[in-house]
């Protein structure tokens, strides 16, 4: 009788890897949105821009299982508000790529900078380290390996902060368009947003590792 009320562990962190498997492709999709930002180029735009919203609509069909999954269960293997948070912040670094992958369309942005490019692959390195942390997160002899990928998110996020400072002095002592610069202004805060977003999930599985411990 009570055997719904208790899924397996494994459900669980299934749920939250298949959600961070998301975010990876998300920023995959991301990065080779902005590398193709470039005259002559064969990619096409549009269907990248796809890639990341088909992703972005994926992980939010997994965040409703596992939402749903933990209002029907008794038992959890994390503090049942850790794994809502956990969940709830990958759900924001996909809307952040979302918001990249929109914004090259809504701003008609048909080249990137160096700096549009090194951000979008310093995410897309945060995503990645994220999704090994979280694919480690069920076994507590890895407790070191996850504090290890969390600080160097947390590092990835400082070189996005000093790349952003860069590209935005550069984008106005160089550009006779204001119109552009402006547009580009905030193209390159909402790649450096998916840094910020990756970093404050790497602090919540610290926490949740502190409050496991």
């Amino acid at each position: 009788m009570f055997s719904g009320l208790m899924p397996k562990r494994k459900e669980f962190f299934d749920l939250l890897i298949a959600h961070s498997d998301r975010v990876v492709a998300g920023a995959n999709a991301t990065l080779r949105l902005v590398n193709h930002l470039q005259p002559g180029t064969s990619e096409d735009i549009g269907r990248l821009v796809k890639e990341v919203d088909f992703n972005e609509k994926s992980g939010d069909k997994i965040k409703a299982e596992l939402i749903a999954l933990l209002h029907k269960s008794f038992i959890t293997p994390l503090d049942r508000d850790e794994i809502h948070d956990l969940t709830l912040e990958l759900d924001k670094i996909l809307g952040a790529l979302r918001n990249v992958a929109n914004a090259v369309e809504m701003y008609n942005i048909a080249e990137s900078s160096s700096e549009a490019r090194e951000l979008a692959a310093l995410a897309a390195d945060s995503c990645m380290r994220l999704n090994r942390a979280m694919i480690a997160l069920p076994d507590k002899d890895r407790r070191k390996e996850i504090v290890a990928l969390c600080q160097e998110i947390d590092e990835l996020e400082t070189k996005g902060d000093k790349v952003l400072k860069k590209a935005i002095t550069k984008l106005f002592q160089e550009s006779g368009d204001p119109w552009l610069a402006m547009k580009l202004r905030e193209f390159y805060f909402m790649l450096e947003s998916v840094l910020d977003r990756c970093e404050d999930t790497a602090k919540t599985i610290e926490e949740i590792l502190i409050e496991n411990s």
